[in-house]
């Protein structure tokens, strides 16, 4: 693919700068906020080389590109230059008047997606080390054992400076500063003042009372931080002349943000993201074998809309503040199940094309997790197909939830990260292999069954 033809083609055919209000990516997506989606033709999109296809969905124009979307982002930068500003608040507005819980979505896609490759690489070496622990070859005990912890552990330790920084490109706001505002809460000092007491304990800030709390690995208390800042920013960006901003932003900006998020913020975020993930694992442990058919069967669904997103950060959070979580595995009953419907369809399909983009998406998901591609080039394509793959999803997935399998870190779905399911309790990895299983095969069962012999790729 030549990246540069790319991108300059994607950004004519969408209506350029005229159109364009915001842009970002994630694994596979390159994801615009247009103005107005109808006057771009969809079928001119996707004919231009290197577009696999294109979709609609969490108020964004979504061009599926695959797992080099950002080599092309990069180059699609470059052809924007400055002539795209993003939104103010970093959420998306167009003609459609798209509701609030796609600018929610769209906020979280371009703020998490940067962060996946670190996420999940970190998720495999936590769980190879946890593997090799279990086998006696390294010592809990050792400078070894510290040292891969801590490099399997780095990235949620700091997720408050790092989700500061991706927060800030998306609403808007000066990075760096946001990197400070994100490292201040996660400092030794501070972190000290809450003695053996832990999170509850109170501090005073010139007579005002501070409830204070381990930001550490923690998700919603930085980004609505940011998200606030963003506007104190802009305000001071516009109103502080041009010979004082070097010192007065940034001044202004910590001197008031800090304490903000330290006093009022940062409790709210803490409690408000603990609620939310109390009442969705309270709903999974009351209900694992509903969770398991919603998730391991619908997931396909959410992704093909790219809302997806809104679920990962309270996996995120689990594996953060719990060490596991129940959520994980069944987005991995999700992938085996595309992998079983492309067994199906390699199995019966005589065609060369297909059978050949079959046993790719195969490769693909079970090295890297990628399902789109296979999910776009031919689930969606044919509804049958992809209703195999919800059928085996969901089955493989009530497994899963009825036999309580968890997974240590956050992780996508393929075969490489298995390790992720390696836990003290042995048969959490076995019931997660038979869980996979059940998908891939009852998938590729109602797969190879509703796949004509002259089926043809569309």
């Amino acid at each position: 693919m030549d990246f540069k033809k790319t991108a300059s083609e994607i950004y004519k055919a969408v209506g350029g700068k005229e159109n364009i209000s915001g842009m970002t990516h994630c694994a596979t997506r390159l994801r615009l906020n247009l103005k107005n989606e109808s006057i771009v033709d969809d079928e001119k999109v996707k004919n231009i080389d290197g577009v696999v296809n294109v979709a609609h969905g969490s108020g964004q124009y979504q061009i599926l590109i695959g797992i080099e979307v950002p080599k092309l982002y990069e180059e699609f930068e470059k052809v924007a230059g400055g002539n795209v500003v993003n939104n103010n608040d970093g959420m998306s507005h167009n003609s459609s008047n798209t509701s609030i819980w796609n600018n929610i979505f769209s906020a979280i896609s371009g703020i998490f997606a940067p962060l996946l490759p670190a996420l999940a690489g970190s998720g495999i070496l936590r769980g190879l080390l946890i593997l090799c622990v279990q086998l006696g070859w390294i010592s809990e005990k050792s400078g070894t054992y510290t040292i891969w912890y801590t490099t399997s552990m780095a990235v949620f330790y700091f997720l408050p400076v790092l989700l500061a920084y991706t927060s800030a490109k998306r609403f808007g706001a000066s990075p760096y500063l946001s990197a400070i505002i994100g490292g201040a809460l996660i400092y030794p000092d501070f972190i000290s003042l809450m003695g053996k007491a832990g999170n509850g304990a109170i501090t005073h800030f010139f007579g005002i009372p501070v409830v204070l709390m381990n930001y550490n690995s923690t998700v919603v208390p930085i980004i609505l931080s940011i998200w606030v800042f963003s506007y104190l920013y802009k305000w001071l960006d516009k109103h502080v002349t041009e010979n004082l901003k070097l010192v007065i932003v940034p001044a202004v900006s910590l001197a008031v943000m800090i304490p903000l998020t330290m006093i009022v913020i940062g409790p709210i975020g803490v409690y408000g993201g603990e609620a939310i993930a109390s009442v969705v694992n309270w709903a999974i442990e009351h209900s694992r074998i509903l969770a398991g058919i919603l998730v391991g069967g619908g997931w396909s669904v959410l992704v093909s809309f790219g809302i997806h997103w809104a679920v990962n950060p309270i996996m995120i959070n689990n594996i953060a503040t719990v060490g596991y979580d129940f959520i994980c595995p069944l987005t991995f009953a999700c992938n085996f199940a595309v992998m079983g419907a492309t067994v199906g369809v390699w199995l019966k399909a005589r065609n060369k094309d297909i059978r050949s983009f079959a046993l790719t998406g195969f490769v693909t998901i079970a090295l890297s997790a990628i399902i789109e591609p296979t999910l776009f080039g031919l689930l969606v394509n044919n509804r049958k197909i992809w209703l195999s793959q919800i059928i085996g999803g969901a089955v493989g997935g009530a497994y899963l939830g009825v036999m309580h399998v968890t997974t240590n870190a956050f992780v996508f779905g393929s075969v490489t990260t298995f390790p992720a399911f390696i836990a003290k309790n042995g048969a959490n990895f076995m019931n997660a292999m038979i869980g996979l299983l059940i998908s891939l095969i009852v998938a590729a069962i109602f797969a190879y069954f509703f796949t004509k012999r002259d089926e043809k790729l569309a």
